[in-house]
């Protein structure tokens, strides 16, 4: 065989090399976003589990404080009308808004609660409110991981090279769920 013969034969496996290496590269990078954002959709989808399980419980727990507080009428409309906001909401930005409000309207609720001390001895109310502490307790869990698989995906996506595959398919930064400023304050509970 020739020498440049031999030559050309080294440059073109070469050239076959880089490109099995590019095309690798780029089709590992595109499945690690995909992998990330479907994490982020199953870490969703345990939040929206928990924001279920809330809002199921709620109206029993408005029904039990109603007897003890029937004209609080106010803070029971709110609750049913963020608990409509929130199984009405679609996308994930809303929900996590919606949900903002039913947590909202939720601590209005726990500080009428607070002025009704023959309520705290009823046996089905403090049995609700322990399913209610534990479900809070379990979307805390929930939102921390859900932030975490965001995170992550977003920290991938903006950094080089994920940036550019990011943009070049679509993906765009998924969303925090985070507190609302007002919601942070400790409600005040007067007698």
């Amino acid at each position: 065989m020739k020498k440049g013969t031999q030559i050309a034969l080294i440059v073109v496996g070469v050239i076959a090399l880089l490109a099995i290496l590019i095309v690798g590269s780029f089709v590992s990078r595109y499945n690690e976003i995909v992998r990330l954002d479907e994490g982020i959709k199953q870490a969703w989808a345990q939040v929206d589990n928990q924001l279920k399980r809330r809002s199921d419980l709620i109206p029993n727990l408005v029904n039990t404080v109603k007897g003890f507080a029937s004209h609080e009428k106010e803070v029971f409309s709110n609750i049913a009308a963020a608990r409509a906001k929130l199984t009405g909401a679609g996308t994930i930005p809303e929900k996590i808004d919606a949900a903002r409000s039913f947590e909202g309207a939720l601590s209005r609720l726990l500080v009428v609660m607070e002025n009704y001390p023959q309520l705290k001895a009823d046996q089905s109310f403090n049995h609700l409110m322990d399913e209610l502490a534990g479900t809070e307790n379990r979307l805390a869990v929930e939102r921390r991981r859900y932030n975490l698989k965001v995170e992550e995906y977003n920290s991938t996506i903006r950094i080089f090279p994920g940036r550019l595959f990011a943009a070049f398919f679509g993906f765009k930064e998924a969303v925090y769920y985070q507190v609302e400023e007002k919601d942070k304050a400790t409600p005040e509970v007067k007698f």
